[in-house]
């Protein structure tokens, strides 16, 4: 248990929450209904956890479900040791994420193979295996539908995919898979690491195999399972009713040497079943785990008591055999009032869409309380929310509705993105690089749009696009960089966030959208840089037009950190963890939501239903849409407006169960009043909330470098064009991270090993044939030089990528590895920091830099180093050596306050003129007019 001082910080917790917190020595099931404060319940937890004599923060791994919720909890964790005065030496080694990126680090960390490997997304895998259509085994997968015998290019592809995923991530019987699914998918595994990726879900599967492996015939497996027995001590796991059978087994491999087990979640949030989670685990985690201690969580201090009650009497439409027992009931101060909740049927989407909007309209400015203990703020725009089971079959008439009444809204993700008249002119733009669109229809559609720029120089973007169009300029692929193409046709029209037509809120909606085109192409361009030309412009208009729809419609990828004060809309899925004060629910319509099983060639006519345990749940099932129908309910605080309205397909013509469940329960109104008059109103104010961000070095450089490169980059989205020579520092650096890995474990590495140690890290993907063959040469060199210059210093490495982190300010965190922390001959401790190349960046940078590592390096160990050094390893490069300075230690802990606090405040301005690091950005086209001599070097600089 924990110490007994900790009882005096827990008065402030229900004695629910009190008995979760201070059990830390069984293995505990947490069972958190929607709104329980169950972040804040881990959080303490982890913080007894530290507190507790001999265990230190690389003895915990905590599994979230998003990289966001991870944020969230680390800075709860950090917010309370602080407050409590407890000791934070050593959090930066604690790993808190999901356990896609926990494989990834574990991986990357301790089997040198892998370093050189990168990961694709749901979108890029589907690119991945569209442009390698037979290498990859999608088109020679063979079906069980006499229809189509084998799958098909594009139409199949994120099918092909799933079907990969099942048979790593369940537990399949493969004498029933036919032989030719099997050939396919081991033509898929070949590819996928013939290129040095990962999926999704190979991460996982290749972190299991090291954990299950026999550590006599594996000696990565040895490595794995020696770091698992000697420092994991603690396994958290939120979300877990959403672990499919491959993530139970790395639970179970974490936690093989005895290491305890906490579980949270909510059997009746179980809402990715249909990609393989298992509700089962949860509801039977008491059977198969010995002496569990099950606490639930039955508070729920988010929604008033009205919305609390519907979601309990939505959960409770769930058989009692498959769910575990529980009664959620209201806590917090959020009080219903009748007319808070209305159920309304319409004639039609469109009378729907216009009653969406005219409710909006009226509640924008009610006051509305965010917690007890906080003053009352008028309703803004962002504090709406509308939740679909489908945006991409549902939303239209309402963001056309938004569109006429000039409602600024978003799309989560990128959903409908290509829907935007903006995006539609983006993509003209690729149309009339293909050739299949003449200017003065481009013209047209951009100023339909209301992209063009009252000072707009139409003349200069088009001569822009018609240099692109010269397919005969050179031989480097770099040439026709499409990311480059963008910007600089955008710079010069002279479209910039100031000078977008509309009103500033109006500009913000529009960068932001132009920031996820911007991710669209980087997508693109991962797997296609090296096509021909040519074919590359012709490829990526055909993508764009008839795929990337599809694809975004069907991913749950989002970018950026900005949160406009816009309406979000947004699948349920998608909204799973959020909240808002005011949420509509519409469309629901019968085979909608509760959705219909899909006909169509499915995952059962790729791999036999026999072959699967527990097949059902892929198919999807009327208690898993009611399941995502309670979370859909529960992410409202005060307001709740479900709403129906026939659809034009014959399918969905009838009410949903769910709209009539709703329209049956007392706290819902079924007739419109309007708002009340005389209902207390203040001036709209967007809840401003910090992101919680966790920034690599790299990152916070840009910061340091120029706030409004990084508001582009991470707020709005926007990606720099991908460098041919891209992976070469990488590879540098991950050859001398084995190097000193290898010597700490006391195996010093000689010259000999510097080809072996190129060939298995160096990975140039976007390299011409003849700058791929001057890279591997050039790095080979440098291996061998810097092995022959510090061979005798090898015995003294002390860490190798050791992870830091510092603590900016509240929600904003920086972190990253440092290359080497080595002791020299003198007995004085250095921080190291490799550069691949004389040009990589300038000294006063680095210096800065370096003294953030050292920043960091104190708040893991409590231990100053006493000089910083930079290795270059290029030839040509000269080697710093400086002592670590206080005056510019205390400037750089300044200096990142600063920039934490300009992040919280969203002042991110340009630099006030041209300078150095603008001639470095990637992005500036889309800041400043570039000067003539900077232009002609940055075009210099990429071969043309």
């Amino acid at each position: 248990m924990v110490p007994l001082d900790w009882k005096a910080h827990m008065t402030s917790y229900t004695e629910a929450q009190k008995e979760a917190i201070v059990c830390l020595d069984e293995p505990l099931q947490i069972i958190a209904c929607a709104g329980s404060g169950k972040t804040q319940v881990i959080s303490q937890r982890i913080a007894a956890i530290l507190a507790r004599p001999g265990v230190e923060p690389r003895n915990l791994i905590a599994f979230t479900f998003t990289e966001k919720a991870a944020a969230e909890l680390k800075e709860r964790i950090l917010s309370i040791l602080e407050k409590d005065g407890l000791d934070t030496l050593g959090l930066a080694e604690m790993y808190v994420g999901t356990m896609h990126g926990y494989a990834l680090d574990l991986l990357q960390r301790l089997v040198p193979e892998t370093f050189k490997f990168s990961v694709l997304t749901e979108i890029t895998s589907r690119m991945f295996v569209d442009r390698n259509s037979r290498k990859s085994g999608l088109t020679v997968c063979p079906t069980l539908s006499s229809g189509t015998p084998y799958l098909r290019r594009f139409l199949h592809s994120r099918l092909f995919l799933q079907a990969t995923g099942v048979l790593r991530e369940d537990t399949v019987n493969w004498d029933l898979v036919p032989a030719g699914v099997v050939a396919s998918f081991e033509d898929y595994m070949k590819l996928l690491y013939a290129h040095a990726y990962f999926d999704f879900t190979e991460m996982i599967n290749l972190a299991v195999q090291f954990l299950e492996g026999d550590i006599d015939e594996d000696e990565s497996s040895g490595v794995v399972q020696q770091h698992i027995r000697e420092d994991i001590r603690y396994v958290v796991v939120d979300e877990y009713q959403d672990v499919n059978p491959l993530q139970e087994r790395l639970v179970r491999g974490l936690t093989q040497f005895g290491a305890n087990l906490c579980v949270v979640g909510d059997d009746d949030q179980t809402i990715y079943q249909w990609r393989g989670s298992e509700v089962s685990n949860i509801v039977t985690f008491k059977d198969r785990y010995e002496g569990v201690r099950q606490v639930t969580l039955a508070e729920n201090f988010r929604s008033s008591e009205g919305v609390v009650e519907v979601g309990r009497s939505v959960a409770e439409r769930i058989p009692d055999a498959n769910r575990l027992p529980k009664a959620m009931v209201r806590a917090g101060h959020q009080r219903w009032q009748r007319g808070d909740m209305i159920a309304r049927e319409f004639a039609d989407e469109y009378d729907e869409a216009a009653w969406i909007c005219d409710r909006i309209e009226a509640m924008r400015g009610l006051a509305f309380q965010d917690a007890a203990d906080t003053e009352a703020r008028g309703l803004s725009w962002s504090d709406f929310a509308v939740l679909y089971r489908s945006v991409a079959n549902d939303a239209g008439p309402l963001v056309e509705e938004m569109r006429r009444r000039e409602i600024p809204y978003v799309v989560k993700g990128l959903n409908r993105l290509f829907d935007s008249p903006e995006i539609q002119a983006v993509v003209g733009v690729f149309r009339y690089m293909a050739g299949l669109m003449d200017a003065s229809d481009l013209r047209d559609l951009w100023a339909d749009a209301k992209l063009l720029p009252s000072t707009a120089d139409w003349g200069g973007a088009m001569a822009v696009l018609d240099e692109g169009r010269d397919f005969d300029r050179g031989k480097r692929w770099g040439v026709y960089n499409i990311q480059r193409l963008y910007l600089e046709f955008m710079e010069a029209l002279g479209l910039r966030e100031e000078t977008v037509p509309g009103q500033p809120v109006r500009r913000e909606l529009v960068f932001y959208q132009l920031g996820k085109f911007s991710q669209a192409i980087s997508d693109f361009e991962q797997i296609y840089f090296n096509t021909a030309p040519k074919q590359k412009y012709e490829t990526f208009a055909a993508w764009l037009e008839h795929q990337a729809p599809g694809y975004y419609a069907e991913s749950d990828a989002d970018v950026g950190y900005a949160m406009p004060d816009a309406v979000t809309l947004t699948t349920v899925h998608q909204a799973k963890g959020m909240q808002w004060p005011a949420v509509f629910l519409p469309c629901l319509r019968a085979n909608r939501f509760p959705a219909k099983r899909q006909g169509g060639l499915g995952l059962f006519h790729v791999i036999p239903e026999t072959a699967v345990g527990d097949a059902d749940r892929y198919k999807g099932t009327l208690e898993d849409e009611t399941r995502l129908f309670y979370v859909a309910v529960t992410r409202a605080q005060k307001y709740l407006f479900v709403s129906f309205s026939p659809g034009g397909n014959q399918l969905y013509r009838r009410r949903s169960a769910f709209f009539d469940h709703c329209a049956a329960q007392q706290w819902f109104s079924t007739r419109e009043g309007g708002v009340a008059a005389g209902t207390p109103r203040l001036e709209p104010r967007a809840r401003h909330e910090t992101p919680n961000v966790t920034l690599s070095f790299s990152e916070l450089k840009y910061l340091f470098e120029c706030p409004y490169q990084f508001k582009l980059r991470f707020l709005y989205g926007f990606n720099p064009p991908l460098h041919e020579a891209l992976g070469y520092g990488k590879g540098l650096h991950d050859a001398l991270a084995e190097v000193h890995k290898r010597a700490i474990a006391g195996d010093l590495v000689r010259q000999e090993a510097a080809e072996d140690l190129v060939i298995r890290h160096l990975h140039t993907p976007y390299a011409y044939p003849e700058l791929k063959t001057t890279l591997h040469r050039a790095a080979v060199k440098a291996v061998k030089r810097y092995l022959k210059d510090h061979e005798s210093d090898l015995e003294r490495t002390v860490h190798s990528e050791k992870q830091i982190q510092v603590h900016v300010s509240p929600g904003i965190t920086v972190d990253g590895r440092i290359d080497l922390v080595r002791r020299l001959d003198t007995d004085e401790l250095a921080i190291v920091d490799f550069k691949s190349t004389a040009r990589a960046q300038d000294e006063d940078v680095t210096r800065d830099q370096l003294h953030v590592y050292a920043v960091g390096y104190e708040e893991l160990t409590g231990k100053r180093a006493d000089l910083i050094e930079v290795l270059n390893l290029d030839e040509e490069g000269k080697t710093i050596r400086e002592e670590v300075e206080d005056p510019l230690l205390v400037s750089v802990r300044a200096r990142i306050k600063e920039a934490g606090d300009s992040l919280r405040d969203n002042h991110l301005p340009r630099l006030p003129t041209w300078s150095e690091h603008c001639g470095k950005c990637d992005l500036a086209e889309l800041c400043r007019d570039v000067p003539p001599d900077a232009k002609r070097s940055r075009r210099a600089a990429t071969g043309r």
